[in-house]
């Protein structure tokens, strides 16, 4: 009967102590967890605090190129603007002239003249007149086909913009100093006149026999 009780005991120590192993290697185990969880949470402070940093400084960026980007635009404009009066001022100078020497008998000139398609603003730079024959031309820096096909819808609505001119025929040309897309080309087989400034003048560079479009 005693070598049963002591066969209890030594189970019991055992289980006892097998108890208090496992409890030892839980509380390490939590310990343990508690801090790589502490390290997870700095390290996600750390790295919210670097993307913070990051979007305050991708922001400073931004705004600062949009500011230089609005700076640029604008002198850009007023480059654009300075040009264009500089073209339409030699257009307007010599437009009499050279328009008489291909036979259109024109007298006087007019600039910008304005007026309202519909409920959209209309605009010819340069018309010149006196005589049965009236000549619109439209001015660019650097003259593109665009530009020259929204003059093309331009002319065919001149009459009901401008009625004073309905009894008149109506002749189209364009001025510039820069082409591109061969523009020039675009404008001549489409009936306009087209003049290069050069200097302090400007010329006309259709060939001699060409007949402008009548509107």
């Amino acid at each position: 009967m005693a070598t049963e009780i002591n066969t209890e005991k030594l189970d019991f120590e055992k289980v006892w102590s097998m108890f208090q192993e496992t409890d030892k290697q839980f509380k390490e185990t939590d310990k343990q967890f508690k801090e790589t969880k502490e390290l997870l949470a700095k390290s996600s402070l750390e790295t919210d605090r670097k993307i913070q940093e990051s979007d305050i400084k991708l922001k400073k960026i931004q705004e600062a190129t949009s500011r230089e980007f609005n700076k640029l635009m604008k002198k850009l404009s007023e480059i654009e603007t300075r040009w264009g009066k500089f073209v339409e001022a030699l257009v307007d100078g010599t437009l009499v002239a050279i328009l008489n020497e291909r036979g259109i008998e024109v007298q006087q000139t007019t600039m910008r003249s304005r007026g309202k398609y519909k409920t959209s603003e209309f605009e010819i730079d340069v018309i010149a007149k006196n005589g049965h024959q009236v000549v619109a031309v439209e001015v660019k820096t650097t003259l593109s086909v665009n530009d020259v096909k929204r003059f093309l819808k331009k002319l065919e609505v001149f009459k009901e913009v401008f009625n004073q001119y309905s009894g008149n025929q109506i002749i189209g040309a364009v001025g510039y100093i820069s082409v591109e897309e061969e523009a020039n080309r675009f404008a001549a087989r489409n009936g306009l006149f087209v003049i290069k400034a050069t200097n302090n003048s400007a010329k006309i560079i259709n060939k001699e026999t060409f007949k402008p479009k009548l509107w």
